[in-house]
């Protein structure tokens, strides 16, 4: 269970892919996935496409990468576009296919909508879907997602906080954060979790910027800021190897920060590619800093 292997190791690495659109990019990303393979993560997850559009590619990837890899996989899954029969179908099928863990979410608003809409016979709540996995799904393990610095579409950080309780109480092993450029609002967070009761392992999730215009365009879409400092150093070169430098060195200054505040693990948003994940983890000896 997913529980018991936090339990089991003073530091759980994990990373996130995301499904390709074509043969050659899966097959690009199982080289990628082999060279992060060398950190030896105890899990990779894979997200798929709004309303669930890529569901049937995320199995293929994480079938095949358990299959080639040996390694735990996760499969998100989400209340978009999804009657609870159609939840329960894809359950069965991630169960079929060898999946150990869901990371279970309420979802993004279909592109063009401003508001998430519940599906007629469909699910509003991630709670909602974590006491259904937890019910008729009990082997899976599950993730749910936390908020440093507050969904976007929260009212305040109180109420996220509550929403976030629920799904705890619903069953959730794990809360595996959005990704924060400030280690203090994780730090933060953290805390509000212990003050709400939430006491589950929360584990940073973490992505490497190697772009300029990449992560603004993300930052953007969930509500992530950006440290001034570090976007005018980005800035300085419109050059993608400075960029690339620039990023995992405040990665590797961010992983340290977060290790040395003592987290449960380390979640990285790897985009599919191996180099900056690599970089960050050789940087700080994470094998050395998991046999402590």
């Amino acid at each position: 269970m997913l529980s018991n292997l936090f339990k089991s190791k003073s530091l759980v690495v994990s990373y996130e892919l995301f499904p390709p659109k074509t043969e050659k990019g899966v097959a690009n990303l199982m080289k990628n996935v082999k060279q992060l393979m060398e950190h030896d993560p105890d899990f990779i997850t894979c997200t798929y496409g709004a309303g669930g559009s890529t569901q049937a590619k995320t199995l293929e990837i994480i079938k095949q990468v358990k299959a080639e890899f040996s390694v735990p996989v996760a499969s998100h899954l989400t209340c978009v576009g999804s009657t609870v029969d159609d939840l329960k179908k894809y359950l069965q099928s991630a169960k079929d296919a060898g999946v150990d863990y869901v990371v279970a979410l309420r979802g993004d608003p279909p592109e063009g909508s401003d508001s998430f809409v519940q599906t007629e016979g469909g699910l509003g709540y991630a709670n909602e879907l974590v006491e259904l996995i937890r019910k008729d799904f009990g082997d899976f393990g599950i993730a749910v997602a936390g908020y440093p610095e507050k969904h976007r579409e929260a009212p305040s950080m109180d109420v996220d906080l509550d929403n976030l309780k629920r799904k705890v109480d619903a069953g959730a092993d794990i809360i595996l954060t959005q990704l924060f450029y400030e280690n203090d609002d994780f730090f933060r967070f953290r805390d509000q979790c212990v003050a709400k009761g939430i006491n589950i392992p929360i584990v940073p999730g973490l992505l490497p910027v190697t772009s300029l215009n990449q992560i603004q365009r993300i930052a953007s879409l969930c509500g992530a800021k950006l440290p001034k400092a570090f976007v005018e150093k980005l800035a300085k070169k419109d050059d993608p190897e400075w960029q690339f430098e620039v990023g995992v060195s405040q990665a590797v200054e961010q992983t340290q920060g977060l290790l040395e505040g003592g987290v449960d693990g380390l979640h990285y948003y790897v985009l599919n590619k191996a180099g900056a994940t690599k970089a960050i983890l050789a940087a700080v000896d994470i094998a050395s800093v998991r046999a402590k």
